[in-house]
């Protein structure tokens, strides 16, 4: 992908078109290749960006304005289909190259397996880096049918990485028996919730570098239908629009994110892309700094 011109297709609104004086950038992931029930997160990049245009550009939670912040839309990065080993290294050679350029990245998914490779660059560039994983399923597993590249193995391999204590998983209501008992053990497991758990642990991590992965099915499937494993029994639209921003007024540092999991084929009112859409903006407001 090149960074010295705009990207070409639609953009999030308000994006500016040079990469060089970008303080954030927003990239897709059109990949949807491993998931275990019904396809269409390689569409849900694009579609989040159509839908911004439906957006105000100022935020009355946080008395921001987009224009404050300055970010580039990258577009999507192009990865091979069905190749989810060689899609997995190029997005780490993507999330390298912005974090080497001093750049804030912010992923559109695409399925969960995409954030696995972000968080691996993310740890480089942070040796003491702090994951928050605010999801539906646990995504623990070590393999699913034979498979260690799926969207339900991402965790576990970030876990593997970074070692015990260092992930904080929010919302998390399905996973196997062992996926439950490997978070207890060996990470912060607050399930079926996601404000008040995070109210309570954020003080404790003041300064450190935190990178933030929503899964969009965190959601309960009344207010975002369209995603690939709906799962009933989640959080409202706005308890998730609470968390960032109790996130953005902490003093944790927020040093990169993700939305995953958006399949806008599943939801005909566009409720889902909407609500992404939105996070995104808030995200940019409340956490680029």
């Amino acid at each position: 992908m090149r960074f010295d011109e705009a990207y070409s297709g639609n953009v999030f609104i308000a994006s500016q078109p040079v990469y060089r004086e970008a303080q954030a950038v927003i990239y897709g992931m059109p990949m949807d290749f491993t998931v275990s029930f019904r396809p269409g997160a390689r569409f849900g990049p694009a579609r989040i960006r159509e839908v911004s245009v439906g957006l105000e550009e100022y935020s009355p939670y946080l008395d921001r304005e987009l224009s404050q912040v300055r970010y580039f839309d990258a577009g999507d990065i192009p990865l091979p289909f069905g190749n989810a080993a060689r899609s997995v290294e190029m997005i780490g050679d993507f999330v390298a190259k912005l974090l080497a350029d001093g750049k804030f990245p912010l992923g559109l998914g695409g399925e969960h397996l995409v954030s696995w490779p972000i968080i691996r660059e993310m740890a480089r560039a942070y040796p003491d880096l702090v994951v928050f994983h605010i999801d539906a399923h646990a995504d623990l597993r070590s393999e699913y049918e034979g498979e260690t590249y799926s969207h339900a193995t991402p965790i576990r391999k970030a876990l593997e990485l970074l070692g015990e204590g260092r992930i904080y998983q929010f919302g998390i209501r399905s996973g196997t028996r062992e996926e439950f008992r490997l978070a207890r053990e060996k990470l912060h497991l607050y399930p079926y919730e996601v404000l008040q758990p995070l109210k309570e642990v954020l003080p404790g991590l003041a300064g450190r570098p935190v990178y933030v992965t929503v899964d969009i099915d965190v959601v309960d499937p009344a207010f975002a239908p369209g995603t690939g494993t709906a799962e009933p029994g989640g959080i409202t639209s706005g308890e998730l629009l609470a968390a960032i921003h109790a996130i953005a007024r902490s003093d944790v540092r927020v040093v990169g994110a993700d939305i995953v999991e958006v399949a806008p084929i599943y939801d005909p009112t566009e409720q889902t892309p909407i609500l992404a859409a939105k996070l995104v903006r808030e995200m940019l407001l409340g956490w680029v700094r």
